[in-house]
């Protein structure tokens, strides 16, 4: 496994990864992505977006990166997204209060700042930049505050997840999809958290990016159509009742009550599906299940996919089933009904309890009134009646009124269905980390021949193909030019290289991983048959094989598709 500083170098020096802000200093949990590094990024979001809204037919939105308060007082950010700071006396550096205690107990993230607090005077814990006494520790929200419009008329925050938007859209989302469920949703962007003490590189970052799919069903329906086609498929879990790992098939899973229901297990699997087919080791991938007092309040049952790393093991990927948690809250906030119409097979004849007006009374009382004012009480349920009374709204008016206007009624109506508020699995994906996670995966120093090689998957490799002239000169420049820019015509990335040995070219290619090489030499342009062969080179192998320029891009196309290479 690499030394994560060394694969960062190689990250720097390559164009993968670059510091933000590096000429005045830098700033800690921000990173750019250089030319490679995009490229793998948007990779990696085309696998993703290729299953979820391709296989799973998943639509996707785009909304804002910025949110009005109200937002996130419904979905319990205001009051419940934070970590405990503490700061030292001396000098005032910031800490997360948690990590100077990491060494002493198990999950010091669940502690309270009492405590914590008891910790740091049982174990004498200072400060680690200068040694002064640390200060009381309290809570620091990790939203990025700020205005919307000048004269911060309006509070807003910058979102720490990209799922909020899609919740607010519940209403348009249900109308596009023809008031059915099941559907589902994803979204791709950027998310922020002002971290105390970011650390762990790409680990924990400031500004991130996310990639999240919400998949809106009944609650009463967690079965899944296409649950049959991978229930013999294996998954690597802890589950939190015996925190040890077991290898069961998805069908077991669900038939032992591990994993809480079929759609929860399905994404599961498509989760380890995605992370392999871009490059995760399955040896070094696992599934954790949320631990009670770890689990979120509203979520049935919640699993996070973990790779091992040079950090340690690390969550890339939550799946959660998050029941009705977040339509309930922002329809309590809003006052919108976040419900759907589930509709029964035939209609059924049930006892409703309603308010009605009694006419006469308010005949005689509102007069041109009377009618806005019968209307008003029979909108009401009698939930709504407080102490034998009600009130009513009437233009600007707001009118109280008692039992002398009003009764409750029992009658029997038939019903053609229920309105329900939907239930949400979310898997939540950590795009930063899990493109982090590609990279420590594919890295292979081989010392013997001193060089590094990135094994990445062909089809999220930044650069497909290497285009060479054996010489510059001789016009095999020439012909390696056409052959580069005929590839890149047909949309696969290539890279044109006639700088120094084939031996250092073919070096600089293996450690950005590119999958193959193709060499124009002296053979390609003096061979007397006219079929005007050129090398193509495999990075994994080192294995050659001469091929007819004709049939570059079919050749490709075929290896692009999983075709091996000694099948050439």
């Amino acid at each position: 496994m690499p030394d994560s500083s060394e694969l960062l170098a190689l990250c720097k020096r390559r164009g993968f990864i670059w510091p933000s802000f590096e000429v005045y200093g830098g700033v800690a949990g921000m990173f750019d992505y250089g030319p490679l590094g995009c490229t793998l990024k948007n990779n990696i979001i085309n696998v993703w977006r290729s299953i979820y809204k391709g296989e799973e037919k998943f639509v996707e939105i785009d909304s804002e990166t910025i949110s009005p308060r109200d937002v996130f007082k419904a979905s319990g950010h205001i009051d419940g997204f934070s970590d405990l700071i503490t700061y030292c006396q001396k000098c005032h550096t910031p800490f997360r209060a948690d990590h100077l205690v990491e060494k002493f107990c198990k999950n010091p993230d669940k502690l309270s700042p009492g405590e914590l607090e008891g910790l740091f005077a049982e174990h004498n814990v200072k400060c680690p930049e200068c040694d002064g006494d640390l200060g009381q520790i309290s809570e620091f929200n990790l939203m990025f505050k700020t205005s919307i419009g000048p004269g911060s008329i309006r509070e807003g925050y910058l979102r720490p997840e990209t799922a909020q938007g899609i919740f607010v859209n519940y209403l348009n989302l249900y109308r596009y999809n023809r008031e059915k469920l099941p559907f589902g949703v994803i979204q791709i962007g950027k998310s922020y958290r002002n971290e105390i003490a970011p650390r762990q590189g790409m680990m924990r970052m400031r500004e991130f990016n996310q990639m999240e799919a919400e998949l809106f069903i009944d609650p009463e329906d967690k079965n899944w159509s296409k649950f049959k086609e991978i229930e013999n498929e294996k998954l690597n879990l802890i589950p939190n009742t015996t925190l040890e790992l077991t290898t069961i098939t998805v069908g077991e899973a669900v038939e032992r009550g591990v994993i809480a229901n079929q759609v929860l297990a399905y994404f599961v699997y498509v989760t380890k599906r995605f992370l392999t087919t871009i490059g995760i080791d399955s040896d070094k991938l696992r599934f954790r299940e949320h631990e009670k007092d770890e689990m979120a309040h509203y979520a049935t049952d919640c699993w996070d996919a973990e790779v091992l790393l040079s950090y340690g093991w690390i969550e890339i990927v939550g799946i959660a089933d998050r029941g009705c948690w977040d339509l309930s809250r922002h329809a309590k906030f809003s006052g919108q009904d976040m419900t759907y119409f589930r509709k029964y097979n035939s209609p059924k004849e049930v006892d409703i309890t309603r308010i009605k007006a009694k006419n006469r009374a308010i005949g005689l009382k509102f007069k041109e009134r009377a009618k806005d004012v019968m209307t008003e009480i029979e909108s009401l349920k009698p939930e709504n009646i407080k102490n034998g009374r009600i009130t009513v709204s009437v233009g600007n008016e707001t009118i109280e009124l008692n039992e002398e206007f009003f009764e409750v009624i029992l009658t029997k109506e038939k019903v053609t269905g229920d309105r329900i508020i939907p239930h949400v699995i979310e898997p939540s994906h950590g795009l930063d980390r899990i493109l982090y996670s590609t990279l420590e995966h594919a890295y292979e120093r081989d010392n013997e021949e001193n060089r590094t090689i990135l094994h990445f998957m062909p089809t999220v490799a930044p650069i497909k193909v290497g285009v060479f002239p054996l010489m510059e000169k001789d016009g095999l420049d020439k012909v390696a030019y056409k052959i580069y820019s005929d590839i890149c015509s047909s949309g696969i990335e290539a890279y044109y290289d006639s700088s120094g040995t084939i031996g250092k070219r073919y070096a600089r290619m293996d450690e950005i991983g590119t999958p193959w090489c193709i060499t124009v030499d002296y053979e390609t342009i003096e061979d007397k048959s006219n079929k005007e062969t050129v090398t193509i080179r495999d990075r994994d192998t080192k294995e050659q094989k001469r091929i007819e320029i004709k049939s570059i891009k079919e050749i490709l196309g075929r290896l692009l598709n999983n075709a091996k290479f000694a099948s050439l």
